[in-house]
């Protein structure tokens, strides 16, 4: 790469670098003049499982707000995943989170605590089991002992709807609440016969454990529109290929995937968040390949949330 840049490479670069460094300087002084260095400013990323996509991506991105955003301190936060994401932004116990946007209520409120930056990948459900366990049907799941995800995650939420559609609602499965980690122990364990788990291609737990262990993706692809008719649009089939995991490809049900923020973040702040996160896009893949899938066209559909005014300005100012 050349070592001379162009005046307007030039501006373009330092002109939000001086931007935020001015913004910190006045996040800072809101908290009063206790001595003369300038106190950082606080980035909690409400992530999930630590192998699960949002912990990676989420690792990820707070290395790149580190390291090229002055004065920021980010760090990630192990939780439930989405529902609990929503409920840490919202609450300002977290500034920036991850969620399925079937979580999402259908409309925005009038003053929404949470706001979107980006959508970003979407969300397969995987029904993992055993090869050679007899479920491989939903049907399959009746009077059976079966993780629906951890309570707070997405996944809970999309697990129940479809046990709902396919009439095993109520009592009908043996429902546990196990995150993905503890879900692969009790499938390996033989404690449970099937588990639920929603995330991005792939899975690294998922994979961990195919790659140890026979196991069969249960075909969902039948249940998006059952889902869609009861719960919104929001629903949509993908493939799982035989690449991913090593097992015969299915189809399954997916929903979209967010990054939210606090809706009173400084839009300045939101604006750099933003542009980070779609200039960064290759070094954000490498953590996991769901985040190369992200694009500016893309990611500006979020409903119901609206755009973050701060990464409205950048998309706008952005496009080609």
């Amino acid at each position: 790469m050349s070592r001379s840049w162009s005046a307007r490479g030039r501006r373009r670069i330092a002109a939000p670098v001086a931007l935020l460094m001015l913004l910190v300087a006045l996040l800072a002084g809101l908290g009063g003049c206790r001595d003369e260095r300038s106190e950082p400013v606080r980035i909690r990323i409400a992530t999930g499982s630590p192998t699960a996509v949002y912990h990676a991506f989420g690792q990820s991105l707070a290395a790149i707000l580190n390291r090229e955003l002055p004065g920021v301190r980010a760090s990630v936060v192990v939780t439930a995943a989405s529902a609990q994401n929503v409920q840490l932004v919202g609450s300002g116990q977290a500034e920036l989170g991850f969620t399925q946007a079937d979580v999402l209520p259908p409309d925005a409120p009038e003053h929404p605590s949470v706001l979107a930056v980006a959508r970003v990948y979407d969300d397969l459900l995987h029904l993992v089991t055993t090869a050679g366990g007899p479920v491989r049907t939903v049907a399959d799941l009746r009077g059976r002992r079966v993780s629906v995800g951890a309570e707070g995650s997405g996944t809970e939420v999309t697990a129940r709807r479809l046990l709902d559609v396919a009439h095993l609602g109520g009592d009908q499965v043996r429902e546990e609440h196990l995150g993905l980690d503890d879900s692969v122990a009790a499938l390996r364990a033989g404690r449970i016969d099937a588990f639920f788990f929603s995330g991005g291609l792939p899975v690294r737990g998922v994979e961990e454990l195919a790659g140890a262990t026979a196991v069969r993706i249960v075909d969902l692809g039948e249940w998006t529109e059952p889902l869609r008719r009861a719960h919104g649009d929001v629903y949509v089939t993908r493939d799982i290929p035989r690449s991913v995991y090593g097992v015969e490809p299915v189809s399954t049900v997916a929903n979209p995937n967010y990054l939210i923020v606090r809706a009173d973040l400084p839009e300045a702040l939101v604006r750099e968040v933003t542009r980070l996160l779609m200039e960064r896009r290759a070094e954000l893949a490498a953590a996991h390949p769901a985040a190369g899938r992200m694009s500016p066209r893309a990611a500006i559909v979020t409903t119901p949330l609206p755009l973050h005014p701060g990464a409205a300005d950048w998309y706008r100012a952005s496009k080609p």
